[in-house]
């Protein structure tokens, strides 16, 4: 590695582990976020997705060469905006309280089942789909409660740079933050201790990343990439 790639590499690392103390002090400081509080922060995602159409599909359309501004808004921005507002609609259901039964050698004891945030959460998305396999995850993940760290591909860097824009304009760091990098922060990205880390991408990544998480028994969850048979004809 040169000297110059070596201390960018550096400096990006630095972010992460300050950002990353940032999220571990503010979550300790407020384990169970309102309903109000966790309905704000999934509306701001909606907002990026609806409120900068435009520069998101011109983004993706110059990392990809070319790419219809058809298919990114069906495919990830509509998506990513379908999946807010049914978070949205059925929050409040979802944080509830939900009683269970109770087994009869411990009555008169009564049961129920009480959801809570996990804590850090750390998400990695591909190339292919980098609006959608970003914010998707994060929904969910701040819907629960849950502070997020990003670290996008370097694969799309001009949607990357936009999706790091956005979410430091409208979230404060210890809320939702964007990590960008080459493959060497994605693996220091993996090595942190997260509550839960989040990857989609290729079987071959998906091992490295599941090996790096294994040192500090970070659970994972791989969405793993898969192949799709096409026939072509004349």
């Amino acid at each position: 590695m040169n000297a110059p790639k070596e201390s960018k590499v550096l400096a990006q690392t630095a972010v992460l582990e300050r950002v990353f103390g940032l999220q571990r002090a503010a979550f300790a400081r407020e384990r169970f976020p309102s309903l109000a509080v966790r309905k704000s922060r999934v509306e701001r995602v909606l907002e990026i997705v609806t409120k900068h159409e435009k520069a998101l599909c011109a983004a993706v359309a110059q990392d990809f060469g070319h790419r219809s501004h058809h298919e990114t808004r069906l495919a990830e921005l509509f998506f990513v905006a379908g999946e807010a507002r049914t978070t949205l609609n059925h929050l409040r259901q979802w944080m509830g309280t939900r009683r269970v039964p109770t087994p009869l050698h411990l009555l008169p004891a009564s049961s129920r089942i009480l959801r809570q945030p996990l804590g850090l959460i750390g998400i990695i998305s591909p190339w292919n789909y980098p609006v959608q396999l970003a914010l998707a995850p994060a929904i969910g993940a701040l819907a629960a409660g849950n502070r997020v760290m990003l670290k996008p591909s370097e694969l799309t860097p001009a949607t990357s740079a936009l999706l790091e824009n956005l979410i430091s304009r409208l979230f404060d760091e210890d809320e939702f933050a964007v990590v960008l990098g080459d493959a060497a922060v994605g693996h220091a990205f993996a090595m942190q201790r997260w509550d839960h880390l989040f990857f989609t991408g290729s079987t071959t990544v998906g091992r490295l990343i599941a090996l790096a998480a294994a040192d500090n028994l970070v659970p994972v969850t791989l969405e793993l990439g898969g192949k799709s048979p096409a026939i072509f004809d004349a």
